[in-house]
């Protein structure tokens, strides 16, 4: 599964500013083909130093999403009945596991020679949520990865991706209800907060 993340790893080359003024689909480009070049012309980063990439990622990706909505989402009903100060912690802790999730699969790439398509947009029936299909063409895959990005005041970000048939949130939802029902917010902080200790160890 975490090669169909290497996709969506690739983020924002662009600036916010930038970001407001494109199409969903635009942005998606940008975003895929900015940040695997920019990983690709450091040489740390080239060579597989993790901290280097996951710097890539934090400057190069994040600018690009919505990841308080992916959070919101994927916790579900329970969000709503988090104090501000929960809601914090699980918006920080889910980021981070993101974040190091996506530099993993991003230097599987560093030493490939990877091309991008992008197809049409589709939208639906909500005018500021719209899903972006691509192909990650490595070698002798060819890895189908849809992008699901909302509309807001800043323009077009990520907040979703379907890898070979899973939605991410779809994914992280069981996993989350599963620590909810166990004990609350508290054991979903726990877990994530564990899960990234055990990942920096």
């Amino acid at each position: 599964m975490k090669r169909y993340f290497s996709a969506f790893i690739a983020a924002a080359v662009v600036s916010t500013a930038a970001f407001a003024q494109s199409a969903p689909d635009a942005v998606v480009k940008n975003a895929v083909e900015g940040t695997v070049n920019a990983m690709k012309a450091d040489p740390q980063a080239r060579g597989g130093d993790m901290a280097k990439i996951t710097q890539v990622v934090q400057t190069h990706f994040l600018p690009a999403t919505d990841f308080q909505r992916t959070t919101r989402i994927a916790v579900g009903k329970a969000w709503s009945q988090a104090t501000p100060d929960q809601q914090k912690q699980l918006y920080d802790q889910f980021t981070l596991l993101l974040t190091h999730t996506y530099a993993v699969s991003l230097s599987q790439l560093r030493d490939q020679a990877v091309t991008f398509k992008f197809g049409a947009t589709s939208a639906g029936g909500n005018a500021n949520d719209a899903v972006v299909q691509s192909h990650v063409l490595s070698r002798n895959n060819d890895d189908s990865v849809d992008y699901r990005l909302t509309r807001g005041p800043s323009g077009w970000k990520i907040y979703d991706i379907n890898m070979s048939g899973a939605w991410l949130i779809q994914v992280y939802q069981t996993q989350f209800a599963e620590q909810i029902n166990k004990g609350g917010i508290d054991a979903l902080i726990k877990y994530l907060t564990n899960h990234n200790q055990l990942t920096a160890d």
